[in-house]
């Protein structure tokens, strides 16, 4: 990992995954004027996905949600820079990666103060390839117990990991077209020690799946959390 770092700035970068200048790297103009963005999605902001010389990227400007959001959209209270949202999510990332759990590389992490108290934050990180989030899969077709299995597995190993992810849910969990499992979107999540949090964890996650089977009908049923549970307790193997 690289730092460029001045009074006003933090930024930390792979160099082996960005060959473009870091502190342009952040603006969706520039890629644009590059002709590189390749798409986008919408969010609380627009994520952008850009085609690096080296791999694709998603681009994306923390911004706050719900009814604080509306008041300070994208601010957040400085107590240095390895606390901000950005570089905190860079070095979860890492870690997760060092302990073998399938999520997207990080490419470059940026900070930008606003004064004495506040800053503003982005992040560049992988493109996982030809995958879709399981609402999207679950929403046209079911998976075979195997997957499932793997689902459970994967989610174990992040636990194992001793990360909590805060919004586990299943837009964040991908499957790429070889079947292979991702787990997205780490922002505001963290490490935790003991035992006594991952089952709220999970019964997080399976709330999310009854609420896309109300809300859009997705191909999801009991059976179906059962054998992610057992891909969690190794039961399959």
């Amino acid at each position: 990992m690289q730092i460029i770092q001045t009074k006003q700035q933090y930024i930390c970068y792979n160099p082996e995954l960005l060959t473009e200048t870091p502190e342009m790297a952040f603006s969706s103009e520039f890629w644009q004027q590059q002709n590189k963005i390749i798409g986008s999605a919408q969010g609380r902001g627009t994520t952008w996905f850009v085609q690096g010389e080296k791999l694709a990227m998603a681009l994306r400007h923390y911004r706050r949600g719900g009814l604080f959001g509306k008041l300070v959209a994208d601010s957040y209270l400085f107590s240095g820079w390895d606390k901000t949202r950005s570089v905190a999510e860079f070095s979860l990332l890492n870690h997760l990666i060092a302990h073998q759990v399938n999520v997207p590389k990080p490419v470059a992490a940026r900070v930008v103060r606003l004064g004495w108290f506040r800053y503003q934050a982005d992040i560049l990180v992988e493109k996982i390839a030809n995958s879709r989030d399981l609402v999207g899969i679950l929403g046209q077709e079911t998976l075979s117990q195997q997957v499932w299995f793997d689902v459970g597995a994967m989610i174990k190993r992040m636990h194992d990991a001793g990360v909590c992810h805060t919004d586990l849910n299943c837009h964040n969990i991908l499957l790429d077209d070889h079947k292979t499992v991702w787990i997205i979107d780490f922002d505001k999540c963290y490490r935790l020690e003991g035992a006594n949090w991952q089952e709220k964890n999970l019964a997080r996650l399976h709330r999310s799946f009854i609420k896309e089977q109300g809300k859009r009908g997705i191909l999801f049923n009991e059976d179906n959390w059962q054998w992610l549970l057992q891909g969690y307790q190794g039961q399959w193997q």
